[in-house]
């Protein structure tokens, strides 16, 4: 990493320091450390000051008060709205904003004259639940990794490694961020081909979020991170298929359990191969398994690497997406609509996974740039084996201010060597997202997906 990249201030120095010490399984912050968080870090670890120049805010606590005019499942009016572009990102003038951009996005700029990055004032929006935040204090003087780093204990309800020691930490941070105690999204998935043609697949989620749930430990939920729904409701050659999936926290343990409903020979059978680089649901290739939510799974077949904290352009506070622009308008040739995203400068963490000898996945090394204010991972660089940027994956997310949490609303992986990609989450005014379902976990039994499936 380009050291000048690296923030100065004294908060983040001491905070690198500890990540860059090799990980301990039974390391935990010191008391000095702990201290920091909700006074010079906020409740998750990132750096409450401004940055140098105040192009990055002070945190402030973050957007938890809903714009006038939101209803309760219907699409989140942009707080933003009124504001115009600092400026553009494209490939002519990439060079002079290349110590923010990932190789990646330079990548895409270089492969598409189409694309750029509109990059805005930044808006620190994130922002959780106090019992969340407190839960995260808590956990960042008890959570450990187990000794082979594919679990966690003594931990709950969010993000356990607020001030991580390692890459094993951060991803953790990530696959165990809030995202809510429930969640029912109805959205799109399109997988367009190289000229822009494409035929969105509808899908109809719920979620259970066992971790996450209030007075839950990890001896309570028995080893479930989450209960997961997924029926894909259109097109008609595709409508009825049904995902059901039972994500372990420790999946050496015990791996995820999954089944599938096919409604042509109207059966429920075990689906094991739901996992690592096996292909996405109705993705048509162009994605992986572990790909959904920008990373999900077993963190085994990778070496972890934490490279540190620096400041990038990356994708936030992307309110366009949610629906106020015709799915036709949103999809383009090669990428998303440049004038449908939003680019701000903001904090990340950066952590580097390089795939183990012995082990086997289409990626060779992923690099994970992770939102220092919610843990979210807003970009990965996915290299193929001849070490050569293969895909970009961009996480478009907004602040849920009604919940609240932060999450994305649309997440694209973008296919540089075929011209192609996907992006999931895609919305028109009929499809939304809830956070207030009630779900039990009976509602996620095979024999529930027997029923879902034959209703």
């Amino acid at each position: 990493m380009n050291m000048s990249r690296m923030l100065a201030s004294t908060a983040v120095v001491l905070v690198l320091a500890a990540a860059s010490a090799p990980h301990l399984a039974n390391a935990k912050v010191t008391a000095q450390e702990a201290a920091a968080l909700n006074n010079t870090l906020t409740p998750v670890g990132a750096v409450k000051a401004a940055n140098a120049d105040g192009s990055i805010p002070a945190w402030d606590g973050g957007l938890t008060t809903a714009p006038a005019g939101y209803v309760k499942g219907k699409a989140h009016p942009d707080p933003f709205a009124a504001e115009k572009p600092l400026y553009e990102i494209t490939a002519a003038n990439m060079a002079q904003y290349a110590a923010l951009l990932s190789p990646g996005q330079q990548a895409m700029l270089k492969r598409y004259p189409t694309w750029k990055l509109k990059v805005y004032p930044s808006h620190r929006t994130a922002a959780y639940p106090k019992d969340v935040t407190d839960a995260v204090i808590a956990d960042a003087a008890t959570a450990e990794l187990t000794p082979d780093g594919n679990g966690v204990t003594n931990a709950t309800r969010s993000s356990p490694f607020p001030i991580p020691k390692s890459g094993l930490e951060t991803i953790w941070n990530h696959l165990l961020r809030y995202r809510g105690e429930t969640t029912e999204r109805n959205v799109k998935q399109v997988t367009p081909t190289p000229d822009g043609s494409f035929s969105p697949v509808q899908f109809s989620e719920r979620v259970l979020w066992a971790y996450n749930q209030k007075g839950g430990t990890i001896a309570s939920i028995n080893n479930r991170l989450a209960y997961f729904l997924q029926e894909v409701t259109a097109p008609a050659r595709l409508a009825g298929t049904i995902l059901l999936v039972h994500e372990t926290l420790n999946q050496q343990a015990e791996p995820r359990n999954a089944w599938t409903y096919n409604p042509g020979q109207r059966r429920v059978r075990r689906a094991p191969n739901v996992a690592y680089d096996n292909p996405g649901t109705a993705g048509d290739g162009q994605r992986t398994s572990d790909q959904l939510d920008m990373f999900n799974g077993a963190p085994d077949r990778y070496t972890w690497t934490l490279k540190g904290r620096q400041e990038m352009i990356v994708p936030y506070n992307t309110y366009k997406l949610e629906g106020g622009m015709p799915v036709g308008d949103v999809v383009k040739a090669g990428h998303l609509n440049p004038e449908a995203l939003r680019y701000e400068k903001h904090r990340v963490w950066v952590t580097e996974a390089v795939l183990k000898s012995g082990t086997s996945n289409v990626y060779a090394k992923r690099t994970f740039y992770f939102d220092e204010d919610s843990w979210q991972a807003l970009v990965v660089d996915n290299y193929d084996s001849r070490g050569e940027i293969w895909r970009l994956s961009e996480a478009y997310p907004i602040q849920y201010y009604e919940q609240p949490l932060f999450w994305d609303n649309v997440h694209a992986h973008y296919d540089l060597q075929n011209g192609r990609y996907l992006a999931f989450g895609v919305k028109d005014g009929n499809d939304y997202v809830r956070f207030d379902v009630p779900l039990s976990i009976g509602d996620f039994s095979p024999d529930a997906l027997r029923r879902e499936g034959t209703r």
